[in-house]
């Protein structure tokens, strides 16, 4: 399959010839390079000015045509693709020259999480425009961020002749999508992170606890911690991270000596520190508990917190006042910890966490402000991958381009947040980095793998 040199968006919808020139060919079935490392590909320009009106729910958004070629991404990418020899023919496989390939997105373009649902289809067009050929047709719909809205939004998919359903976002609406688009014989790749949602032909693309607990656990072992506590907001999510917590350190050779709940909307977490060190009560009117009252070292040499944004901070500051802290006790966190300025909380510097590769994204996010005026949040690159793994799915001869075998090639894709596959059993399974908080911003202590091959 080859990749051909980044298009954009035209208003409206015009008739092109076929792409002739291809800048790579992939050989064998070596990853694809969603991160076009390997091409000429976009570097400031996105394709969509700044300002662009967005598409309507339904709309379809046309195919890219050619316009004239920019740069290529600065980000270094392991080589996915070979290059083309020096005068090599252009790939000529026959394409169904009229039948378009239609992918519907679900996304919330309305309701509380309206604003989230379009910086998502923002990234999704900008994906199209790196990457789609002209028979690609991408269809928003909303769905308003409920089930039914959901719901409602897939028999529509369906309906227009969807071949490939992107989204949900929630796990709850994608189980109101997944009878809809079972009868239909469409296959999901939904943003969900939650892996009670998956199941063959329903891919989940969502960062899920579970992976990045296994990583930062299998590396703080590595590194010769055994002694694992971890702190849990009672949810859920939770749940889920001591479950993996568990598992993981079982796996590696180590023990988990505490867990300790809390409830999610805590604020003041000196009460949950007192529980975990056994340190006494401070006396009234004492702001912080004095060395005489802080019990000895605890019995655990690493610290796993599953909280993010202010209460991460909170929760370390108060940690800290308690005398846990790296490198005495080596905290670790989840993708949670994964937003800018963590090391603006001096208790936080020096602790480890697990995430993807943060160079691609970076280059992402400077393409999306020059275009948008504002930073992405988090999960745009999701819709942006997600959108990029159709588009070059698309591209190819075959009639049925998202069939089980192609959108579970196992040796993955490298997107925006780095190497990942769909499974069989529809779990997104990532290589992720470990990341170093520091002052003014992270270090990479320990690189993504680089394949999925035994040993990498």
């Amino acid at each position: 399959m080859p990749f051909w040199p980044a298009r954009r968006l035209p208003s409206p919808r015009p008739v092109v010839p076929r792409p002739t020139r291809p800048c790579a060919v992939v050989s064998s079935l070596l990853a694809v390079s969603l991160a076009l490392a390997s091409c000429d590909t976009l570097r400031s320009a996105t394709g969509l000015p700044s300002g662009a009106a967005r598409p309507q729910s339904g709309e379809v958004v046309a195919s890219p045509t050619p316009e004239a070629k920019k740069p290529g991404l600065s980000a270094t990418v392991p080589p996915a693709a070979e290059p083309a020899a020096p005068g090599a023919p252009p790939f000529t496989a026959e394409l169904p020259q009229d039948q378009p390939v239609k992918v519907a997105l679900l996304l919330p373009l309305s309701g509380r999480l309206a604003k989230l649902g379009k910086a998502m289809s923002d990234a999704a067009q900008m994906a199209m425009f790196d990457l789609a050929d002209r028979r690609f047709e991408l269809m928003p719909i909303d769905d308003k961020g409920t089930p039914g809205g959901a719901a409602d939004a897939a028999k529509q998919a369906a309906a227009n002749g969807a071949q490939l359903i992107l989204g949900p976002l929630l796990a709850s609406s994608v189980r109101a999508v997944v009878p809809i688009a079972a009868s239909a014989n469409v296959p999901v790749v939904a943003f969900s992170s939650d892996r009670n949602v998956a199941q063959p032909g329903v891919y989940i693309i969502g960062f899920t606890p579970e992976a990045e607990v296994q990583r930062v656990i299998s590396y703080a072992t590595l590194k010769g911690l055994n002694r694992f506590a971890a702190l849990v907001p009672d949810n859920l999510y939770g749940s889920a991270i001591a479950d993996a917590l568990r598992k993981s350190a079982a796996a590696s050779g180590g023990a988990v000596v505490r867990i300790e709940s809390y409830d999610p909307d805590t604020q003041d977490f000196s009460a949950l520190m007192r529980k975990l060190t056994g340190a006494s009560d401070a006396p009234a009117g004492d702001a912080q508990p004095s060395m005489a009252m802080l019990p000895p070292l605890p019995a655990f040499d690493a610290l796993l917190l599953a909280e993010g944004g202010p209460q991460l901070r909170a929760m370390a500051a108060s940690l800290a006042a308690f005398g846990i802290r790296s490198p005495g006790v080596q905290l670790l966190g989840t993708g949670k910890w994964d937003e800018p300025g963590l090391g603006s909380e001096t208790a936080l510097v020096g602790a480890w966490y697990a995430a993807p590769p943060p160079s691609l994204r970076e280059e992402f996010d400077v393409r999306y402000k020059r275009a948008f005026g504002q930073p992405p949040p988090r999960l745009a690159t999701l819709a942006y991958d997600a959108t990029a793994l159709a588009a070059v799915l698309a591209r190819g001869p075959e009639r049925t381009p998202f069939s089980p075998a192609h959108l579970t090639d196992p040796n993955g894709f490298f997107g925006r947040d780095g190497l990942f596959r769909l499974t069989v059993d529809g779990v997104v399974d990532r290589r992720l980095a470990i990341l170093r908080v520091e002052r003014n911003g992270v270090d990479v202590i320990d690189e993504a793998p680089r394949s999925f091959a035994a040993g990498s």
